[in-house]
């Protein structure tokens, strides 16, 4: 018997759970910083590849930002044809290593995959990373043929959705230069994301693949200082995409932020991903982190920053957050991850003093218990203060993650660039354009901390409208 996809019925695979993804034993990979998922081998791939049921409506793709033909890449990975299923992502993903390990795919494809009604949804974003990883494993190095049109395009960071739009108009022939204020390319993917999460070299071979288009990425060039966008247009680009990100901390504002001892998330994952703290001496950067640590936030890079304070040796460390676990904006991985490798969660619990020695060194932390009202502008019950439940927790370090907003650079050297009160880029969602013509912005420039997948898809969807514009004035 066959389904209408020409599979014997008999090969589908109707668990109700994912084939599982090997791990590092969680009281090994807390002390290392080599990666936490090890990747499905081929077998499990395809066994995986044979839960999905390929859907007419195809519900999976209209989750995925960037759209990638999902069932059409898993019907080539059920069949063994792993080349060819990378072929079918890379149409519309440039990034898949990367995107298979960080995307939340609970929230988008997975989240919509009719699998999930009834146990668990197909593992699409596993998949999708050992695609990714076979082709990388065979050392491609095709250049791929492109006819040129002469139109120099800039974009500035090379972050998620830089290198994407980049990729998207090289492509299309456009001359394409990418402006990178940090040393390496990759933003947050270089910067951000740790290394047990998201290998750099992985990292570095992804961007090599959009650099075989053609794309120039320059280095230590910050566009508001070391040049403006105004003169990016004057010396012959038609277009600029802003793909800057969101990388100012924010801060609590409270008494003791200035101790020493307090890092931003930003600077401390930076300082260790970036600068590669964590094997020094053997690099020039040291991070020092005490024995007891307070993570204050519960996203993505809270998680991230305190599985790296664990990894670099702190006896403690602590996730504090003012809502309920219910709440907590990280992925369900990366909490169930923490959790695994001993980082302890303090929820209902809100920082309001940070305490210091004569030497100006943390002590410790003065935290008040909340507890949950009515839901406020961001959907979430609203944490509200329990009068006399004060008390100090025993900490020498304190990460402060709870958020980040675009740096005021560009928007303070662009005239004509309108922008939100808390400094997001203002863009047609439709486009991305800006307020200044030919001048289009996405990713966490425009709405703030925000996912890879998204800002990728804001990227693709500014290539698209940049080529458009431009032909139509050619």
């Amino acid at each position: 018997m066959q389904d209408r996809k020409g599979l014997r019925m008999e090969k589908r695979n109707m668990s109700l759970e994912k084939v599982k993804m090997p791990e590092q034993d969680p009281d090994v990979r807390n002390k290392n910083f080599d990666e936490v998922a090890l990747g499905y081998t081929p077998e499990m791939a395809m066994e995986e590849a044979q839960r999905c049921l390929h859907c007419k409506n195809k519900p999976c793709v209209g989750g995925c930002p960037v759209n990638v033909p999902i069932p059409e890449f898993i019907e080539k990975v059920a069949a063994g044809d792993f080349e060819a299923a990378y072929q079918v992502i890379t149409r519309e993903n440039a990034l898949p290593a990367i995107c298979g390990r960080v995307c939340p795919q609970e929230d988008q494809c997975e989240g919509r995959c009719v699998r999930g009604i009834k146990g668990e949804p197909v593992g699409i974003g596993r998949m999708e990373r050992f695609v990714a990883d076979y082709h990388m494993a065979k050392g491609d190095t095709s250049v791929p043929e492109i006819e040129k049109n002469g139109i120099k395009v800039a974009v500035i960071g090379c972050g998620p959705s830089g290198i994407t739009c980049a990729g998207e108009l090289a492509r299309k022939g456009y001359d394409v230069t990418v402006f990178e204020a940090l040393h390496k390319p990759g933003g947050v993917l270089s910067y951000g994301i740790p290394e047990f999460r998201l290998p750099k070299a992985l990292v570095a071979k992804e961007i090599e693949n959009v650099e075989k288009l053609g794309v120039d990425i320059e280095t230590n060039v910050i566009v508001g200082k070391s040049i403006t966008i105004d003169d990016l247009m004057s010396d012959g680009y038609k277009a600029v995409f802003i793909g800057s990100g969101a990388g100012l901390p924010k801060f609590l504002n409270i008494p003791g932020e200035n101790l020493l001892g307090v890092y931003s998330a930003n600077e401390f994952l930076t300082r260790v991903n970036l600068m590669k703290a964590f094997k020094f001496p053997e690099t020039p950067t040291p991070v020092k982190i005490g024995k007891k640590v307070a993570v204050v936030g519960a996203g993505n890079v809270a998680m991230d920053a305190a599985r790296t304070a664990k990894r670099l040796g702190a006896e403690e460390v602590y996730i504090v957050y003012r809502r309920s676990e219910e709440e907590c904006p990280a992925r369900l991985e990366e909490v169930h991850h923490a959790k695994e490798e001993g980082i302890i969660f303090k929820f209902l619990n809100n920082p309001c003093k940070i305490l210091g020695d004569e030497n100006g060194y943390v002590t410790g932390m003065e935290v008040v218990k909340q507890e949950l009202g009515e839901p406020d502008a961001s959907g979430r019950r609203r944490p509200i203060p329990i009068e006399g439940s004060n008390y100090v927790m025993d900490v020498d370090s304190v990460i402060i993650s709870v958020g980040t907003s675009p740096n005021p650079l560009l928007r303070t050297t662009t005239p004509g660039l309108d922008t939100q009160k808390w400094g997001g880029i203002i863009v047609d969602e439709a486009t991305m354009e800006t307020s200044k013509e030919y001048v289009y912005a996405g990713g966490d420039a425009v709405t703030g901390a925000a996912t890879v997948i998204l800002a990728m898809g804001a990227g693709k969807t500014a290539a698209a409208a940049i080529d458009e514009k431009i032909k139509a004035q050619n």
